[in-house]
Formats: C-alpha cells, sequence, structure tokens
C-alpha cells in the first residue's frame, strides 16, 4: 500500500531539487505550500503534520478511500480529490479556509460533513460511482452551513430527481447538474428562480430539457442568469419574455373577471344579465333567466297599457273599504 508521508515526500523530484540547495527535509515541508501526488496510486494519507503552510494540495486520480490526517491543515485553501474510492466525507472540520473542495468521480452517496466550513466557495461532486437505483443525497444541516458561502456548486450525472432540498443555497451564481433525472419544470422555476445571484446555469441531459417552453421559462424565473446549457442569453430575449410573460398573465387576470355567474337549480343567480353563449346554451335546454321583481312589475304595467281590456277590468274591479 502506498501512503503518503513525510518519506514519500523526500523521495520526490521537487524536494531533491530543494535539497540541492541545503534545505532539510523539515525546512522544506515547513516552507511547503503546494504539494502535487496525482496518480501516484496513493491509497492512504499519513503524517504530514509538519506541512503547516501547506494551501493546496493535490491527491486526484489516486486510490484514497478515506479523508483522514488534514487536522493540521489550517491554511488549506483548495483539497483535490477527484477520482479515488472515497465513501464518506468526513474529517475536515479544521479546514477553516478551504474554499475549493473536488469530490467527483468517488463513491460518496451523502453530500454531509461541511458543517464548519464557512468559507467554503466551491463544491465538485459530480460522477459519483453510486449503486444501481442510488442516487445523491444532500444533508439539510450541512448545506445551511455552507449557504452563505458557497457560489459553485456541480452535482453532474448523479442521478438526481429533486432539488428541493437545494433552495437554502441563495448564494449559489454557478450551478451544474447535466445528466441527471430532474423532470419537474414547475419545481425548477421555483427552486432557481429563488437563487438571487444565479448568473450560470448546466442542465442538458435532463428530462425537463424537453418541457416545452423550457428554456423561456427558466430565462423568465432566473432574473439574472447569463449562461443556460452553455448558451448566452441575451437581454432583448429576455425583455421580450419578461413582456411576454406579464401580458399573458394580464389578460389571465382579464379573462377571470368577465366570468359569469354561476347557475343553480333555478336559473342564474344575480339581477345581471348573462353572457351571450351562456343564453344560447341556457336556451337551448330550455332553461329561463331568473326575474327580479322590479323587472315583472314593469312588464305587468306596460302590459296593461297595451291592452285596454285589462285596464277596463281593472277600473271596474270593485275596492274595499
Amino acid at each position: 500500500m502506498v501512503r503518503l508521508t513525510a518519506d514519500l515526500i523526500a523521495k520526490s523530484k521537487n524536494h531533491f531539487k530543494k535539497k540541492n540547495r541545503g534545505l532539510s527535509l523539515q525546512d522544506y515541508l515547513r516552507t511547503l505550500t503546494h504539494l502535487h501526488f496525482s496518480s501516484q496510486n496513493i491509497e492512504d494519507i499519513g503524517d504530514l503534520s509538519m506541512c503547516r503552510n501547506l494551501t493546496v494540495l493535490y491527491l486526484y486520480d489516486n486510490h484514497i478511500t478515506h479523508i483522514c490526517n488534514l487536522d493540521f491543515a489550517y491554511n488549506l485553501t483548495h483539497l483535490y480529490l477527484q477520482n479515488n474510492d472515497i465513501t464518506r466525507i468526513d474529517n475536515l472540520a479544521n479546514l477553516h479556509k478551504l474554499s475549493k473542495l473536488y469530490l467527483g468521480g468517488n463513491r460518496i452517496a451523502v453530500v454531509e460533513g461541511l458543517e464548519r466550513l464557512n468559507k467554503l466557495e466551491e463544491l465538485h461532486v459530480e460522477s459519483q460511482r453510486l449503486a444501481p437505483g442510488e442516487k445523491l443525497l444532500f444533508d439539510h444541516k450541512t448545506l445551511c452551513s455552507i449557504a452563505r458561502s458557497l457560489c459553485v456548486f456541480n452535482v453532474t450525472n448523479n442521478n438526481i430527481d429533486d432539488v428541493r432540498d437545494l433552495a437554502a443555497l441563495w448564494e449559489i451564481k454557478h450551478f451544474s447538474a447535466a445528466d441527471n433525472k430532474l423532470a419537474n419544470i414547475e419545481e425548477l422555476e421555483e427552486v432557481f428562480g429563488s437563487w438571487p445571484w444565479l448568473l450560470q446555469m448546466d442542465l442538458r441531459g435532463n428530462p425537463a430539457c424537453k418541457t416545452p417552453k423550457y428554456r423561456d421559462r427558466l430565462i423568465t424565473a432566473c432574473t439574472r442568469l447569463k449562461v443556460l446549457d452553455d448558451r448566452d442569453i441575451h437581454e432583448v430575449t429576455r425583455e421580450f419574455l419578461v413582456n411576454w410573460k406579464a401580458s399573458k398573465e394580464a389578460k389571465k387576470k382579464k379573462n377571470k373577471h368577465m366570468i359569469s355567474p354561476p347557475f343553480t337549480n333555478g336559473g342564474m343567480m344575480g339581477h345581471q344579465g348573462a353572457c351571450p353563449h351562456v343564453c344560447c346554451h341556457a336556451k337551448m335546454h330550455g332553461w329561463k333567466p331568473q326575474q327580479s321583481y322590479r323587472v315583472q312589475q314593469l312588464k305587468g304595467s306596460l302590459n296593461r297599457q297595451l291592452n285596454p281590456v285589462a285596464v277596463m277590468s281593472d277600473m271596474c274591479r270593485p275596492t274595499h273599504t
């Protein structure tokens, strides 16, 4: 098993160059800020506590199964662990200055263990090698903890079918979720529309992309979005879509106010005249609109004026004292 230790660093070509300049191993480790050990078949991280000034650590394309022995790295800002065999995110609590974390291509099933990384700006967990039927999940406590700092989030190709848990990440500017199973366009509008600073987003390869007006709806919902699915969004296009949506909503509101009162078993409710299409429908079924008492009085008076016989009959009718 290959283990990353001070001895392994001492055998590296970079240290050999420093040694020729008169630096001892201890001095070299103290001055070390960047450590490159990618593609070295490393399976475990050993004691690196002498590298206290380490800021960038490259350990991608190895066989690491567990994140450990990094408690000393208070100054670490960039950690590259993609394409290893890591199954869980843990032992990162002391990395208070960490701003970029790369964990793509591992075996992580849950995004967790980041509660104390208050300066984390980028998180890359794309293409996890999950068991059949599994999808990447998100711990709510972790999401809430990194919500104020996280700006870049990459969850591409993880069988994700629901993004409602991600609504808490309101500082997101760049979001990648291509090749997942997102299908509910209303859900996407609601969540991504709640991210006020979203500038770039990639959702290619999701079922929702086949929804009619998919692009138009997301451009309208995400007011600051500049790039969607690797295609620029022109301001003229956004203005047109926003105006079109406002016009459509105004038309719906107007039509709603023009809806006639409902039918009852006795006819039309209220004293207002029915709409033409309602009257035609009523005549076809033999229904008669209900008339107010005042209308009936006026009709009776008019009939008496037009019918002299009825008038004379009224005049001759005896009165009671």
